[in-house]
């Protein structure tokens, strides 16, 4: 299933890159995606007179018009390659932050129309906005979701868990919100408190010792300018907080982090008892505001956050 996701990223990112075109040839692109004899969905295509702005704003409310919601047996014969690519690419390209809630709510009372249907979308939204390998993860897009899955009375007490647990997690440290507060512990033993820390930025970096993706992302933080004449100024302070047990291999590998850095740890792992950052994937980078409010959740971008204290410095 991992390699069969990792291609449907691929093609949903060649073909959300073809933007600037319209709408039209986009969703256009996704019909030809499949030709394996299996059973294939071609969206809605808009009006020909309309601009490419009109035209996303058609396949906003109609890009699904052309699915069948009550064909159960489309599901046993799709190309779920296919299926998830639409998917990606609707997410993407058709639905802006402004229409959200409203859009991804109108999609899945559409699929709510039988379990199997329900089921079968919920899983699409999963791969496609929640798996942390996933570059179009979205937790704003995925909460309506998981919203509406839970509305319904077509999953039972024990089918309902698994996304009540997502939805709880996906809730935590939105985008503009405060973020959790923990306890963070150094190697001299001394702890205090995540917001305890006074900076224009905040800039947490949840990391394993011996992480080789978390290696990358340290090196790029340490080579950033932008990151660095921050930090140098004071202006921003870099926690590296690591939420395991294993404090001798934590220990060994302090000296690969700069000493300008916070290196800490998650005593008792009381940010995973509790809950309050999710750790499926490991690195991951929050961006904090001077009040703690969360600029950037769970990223690996680092040029992403160079992008946000820039745009921020030249308001």
């Amino acid at each position: 299933m991992k390699n069969l996701f990792m291609a449907v990223l691929a093609a949903a990112a060649m073909l959300c890159g073809c933007g600037g075109g319209g709408g039209r040839n986009a969703a256009s692109a996704v019909a030809d995606v499949a030709d394996s004899g299996q059973r294939v969905f071609r969206p809605a295509t808009p009006p020909a007179m309309l601009t490419p702005e009109q035209q996303a704003g058609y396949l906003n409310e109609h890009f699904w018009d052309t699915f069948d919601f009550a064909d159960t047996l489309f599901l046993a014969e799709a190309d779920t390659m296919q299926m998830m690519t639409s998917f990606a690419l609707y997410v993407q390209q058709f639905v802006p932050d402004s229409l959200a809630a409203e859009s991804m709510s109108r999609l899945f009372e559409k699929a709510a129309v039988s379990k199997p249907m329900l089921e079968y979308f919920a899983m699409l939204a999963e791969n496609v906005l929640h798996d942390p390998n996933s570059q179009f993860r979205n937790d704003e897009l995925y909460i309506p979701v998981l919203e509406t899955v839970l509305a319904s009375d077509l999953l039972d007490k024990y089918e309902r868990m698994p996304y009540e647990y997502d939805l709880e997690i996906a809730r935590q440290n939105r985008i503009g919100r405060k973020a959790n507060d923990f306890r963070y512990t150094l190697a001299s033993d001394r702890s205090a408190r995540m917001y305890d820390i006074r900076a224009d930025y905040l800039l947490l970096f949840i990391s394993n010792p011996g992480c080789p993706m978390c290696r990358d992302v340290r090196e790029r933080i340490k080579a950033s300018k932008v990151l660095t004449d921050l930090v140098g100024q004071g202006r921003m302070k870099v926690l590296v907080i690591y939420p395991d047990a294993d404090l001798k291999s934590w220990r060994e590998h302090l000296p690969e982090y700069p000493e300008s850095w916070i290196n800490a740890y998650d005593y008792g792992c009381e940010i995973t008892k509790q809950r309050l950052y999710d750790l499926r994937a490991i690195p991951s980078l929050y961006l904090l505001d001077a009040d703690k409010r969360v600029l950037a959740k769970d990223c690996v971008d680092v040029a992403y956050i160079e992008d946000i204290v820039s745009s921020a410095a030249e308001r």
